[in-house]
């Protein structure tokens, strides 16, 4: 089930308006000219910005994401008819053959429940082409990400075009390594809803991630920094190999 943040209507609609630097997907961008990717699976896709990214590249793009209020935001913006939108996520996908499959921003780490993240592995094995790579970050544990999501350092007031001010800060509710929880709240000042959205994810450590890639039949390419937030985060580049079934 996907976070309200994602599900709601109500706040899917606001998603972009919120975060509107998205200026980490531009390593993705790279990464898939480097890799040669002409057919991409957009794991996690959410409102849409990075698969529209893509096809305005002229890249074929699957976007998947089990929040059907967010894959309704994707199909609602200008050139969404280039992409494939699908309302599920990577344990159940039909048969594809694609040269890139992305887990961008949480995605990877919004996967908490073990038996799931090991699908989610599978089923992007299985999507991709023999030599085609998965790419996705998480962050290094080590760096306590968590102890900035405070009140404190989150709260903020954004005008948004037809909706009006909208009041939003983050809490941490539980830190139980790997595991953290935190809440986001959201105040609508056009009728004072308040809407919240837990959260929880998972912190894997490095050997842990590697250890899971190679159990699922990737050769790890590479682990890079996350040019957005170097030394906080791994990138881990992974590919099936070539002649695989």
């Amino acid at each position: 089930m996907a976070d309200d943040c994602f599900g709601h209507p109500r706040l899917a609609a606001i998603y972009d308006p919120l975060d509107p630097d998205r200026g980490d997907l531009e390593a993705y961008l790279r990464m898939a000219e480097e890799f040669g990717a002409r057919q991409v699976l957009d794991i996690g896709c959410g409102t849409g910005v990075f698969a529209l990214l893509l096809a305005d590249r002229g890249v074929d793009v699957v976007g998947i994401d089990p929040a059907r209020a967010s894959v309704d935001v994707a199909r609602a913006k200008p050139g969404s008819e280039r992409v494939r939108w699908i309302c599920g996520d990577a344990t159940a996908l039909p048969l594809l053959r694609v040269d890139l499959a992305t887990m961008t921003a949480n995605v990877a780490q919004a996967i908490v429940d073990p038996g799931t993240w090991r699908k989610t592995l599978r089923g992007a094995y299985e999507a991709l082409r023999p030599g085609g790579h998965l790419v996705f970050e998480t962050r290094d544990p080590a760096g306590h990400a968590w102890e900035q999501w405070t009140r404190e350092h989150s709260h903020r007031v954004t005008r948004i075009p037809g909706v009006g001010g909208v009041e939003t800060w983050v809490e941490l509710i539980e830190v139980s390594p790997p595991l953290v929880t935190f809440r986001r709240t959201y105040v609508f000042a056009a009728d004072g809803q308040v809407l919240t959205s837990d959260s929880t994810l998972r912190f894997r450590e490095r050997d842990e991630v590697e250890a899971d890639l190679a159990d699922h039949g990737y050769v790890v390419q590479d682990v890079r920094d996350a040019p957005d937030r170097p030394g906080k985060e791994f990138v881990f580049v992974a590919r099936r190999p070539d002649g695989t079934p």
